[in-house]
């Protein structure tokens, strides 16, 4: 049973009510941004978004954590500046994500997404796809809008990006069909699907606020590590996550059969259940209900969640370290008075983002 796990920054907000004033933040410039599509791909943009169903009537629907738009507005008060400087960052990391998330679900054929219905699977695959690639386009389309004058600077960093995500989800899926994946692969596929994003929030929000060279290059790297742990603690939630909290079905990634990093781990670990997993995980069919469940017992006995565990925990201290290097005074600056509170509320989030499984 997953348990929900609060983390209250020491100085700052506890870390639910951090996400929680960052989408409030970002929604109206979010709403804005995709009011602008065209008609067919604003109705699944915002069914995806949880603002209204299929029908187009309105909806409470879950629209995420928002936890990107809070990296970069954070960053923005970190180095200094005001959170809502890195407005137009953070709505446009928001659109990636949310561009990623549906194809992901296209790909994976997931059915459920946030305790509803995925977009492709009420409108179809085609006008679903379609549709994430607006969000897409749409988010470059703000950062060029912002008037920011490092906003040529801030597109090619979240192009890059993108580009470090697509990698990353292509060899996601080439993975499925190899038994050969080793930890190092799966950790740059990570780096790549997971990690870019959440470095470009970090490092976007801190470039709208003036934030210095080695600020902004600090703060990314804290994103990059951070990226990791999360997605570490993502993939434990994977296998063991209760539906309730995740919003997904309990053992979907191993139902996919996908290599994640806690399996990856098992199938490297050299023990008899690490054997045993790849023989599991070798038959030419589908896995059963009883399979499936045995499989996630195996990868906890040859070490699997443990080596997780202990991994996220180390690269949240080296993320940690990133984000206090980036706040230290630099010779002619001053601390600004909000960077503390800004530096406890990101390391309650790092803290929430690298340790959701306990």
């Amino acid at each position: 049973m997953t348990r929900t796990v609060d983390v209250t920054a020491v100085g700052g907000r506890p870390a639910r009510e951090v996400l929680a004033w960052s989408r409030r933040l970002v929604d109206p410039a979010l709403r804005d941004a995709v009011d602008v599509l065209p008609a067919s791909m604003r109705r699944i943009a915002g069914y995806h978004f949880g603002w209204w169903d299929a029908d187009g009537c309105p909806t409470n629907a879950d629209s995420g954590k928002a936890f990107r738009p809070a990296l970069a507005f954070l960053a923005a008060e970190a180095v200094g500046g005001d959170a809502m400087a890195a407005l137009p960052a953070a709505v446009a990391v928001e659109l990636v994500h949310n561009f990623s998330l549906i194809q992901d679900d296209v790909i994976d054929g997931d059915l459920s997404r946030r305790w509803r219905p995925t977009a492709w699977s009420v409108f179809g695959a085609g006008p679903a796809i379609v549709a994430s690639d607006a969000l897409l386009v749409l988010a470059f389309d703000v950062l060029a809008g912002s008037g920011h004058p490092a906003s040529q600077q801030m597109a090619r960093m979240l192009s890059t990006a993108v580009l470090e995500l697509t990698e990353g989800e292509h060899a996601d899926i080439a993975f499925e069909g190899r038994t050969d994946v080793d930890i190092a692969e799966c950790v740059r596929m990570v780096e790549g699907k997971t990690s870019s994003i959440l470095a470009s929030a970090c490092a976007l929000g801190a470039i709208e606020a003036s934030g210095t060279a080695t600020q902004v290059a600090r703060l990314h790297s804290f994103g990059e590590q951070l990226g990791v742990a999360f997605q570490l603690a993502d993939d434990l939630l994977g296998i063991w996550g209760d539906p309730a909290v995740t919003g997904k079905p309990v053992h979907s990634d191993l139902h996919r059969r996908k290599k994640s990093l806690p399996l990856v781990a098992a199938l490297s670990s050299g023990t008899r259940a690490g054997a045993e997993l790849a023989a599991l995980y070798g038959r030419d069919r589908p896995l059963s209900a009883e399979e499936v469940v045995h499989a996630a017992e195996l990868v906890d006995h040859a070490g699997g969640r443990s080596w997780c565990r202990a991994r996220a925990e180390d690269l949240l201290a080296s993320a940690l370290r990133h984000l206090h290097a980036a706040v230290s005074p630099e010779p002619a600056r001053h601390p600004h008075p909000g960077g503390s509170r800004a530096v406890a509320e990101l390391t309650a989030l790092a803290q929430l983002a690298a340790r959701r499984d306990l």
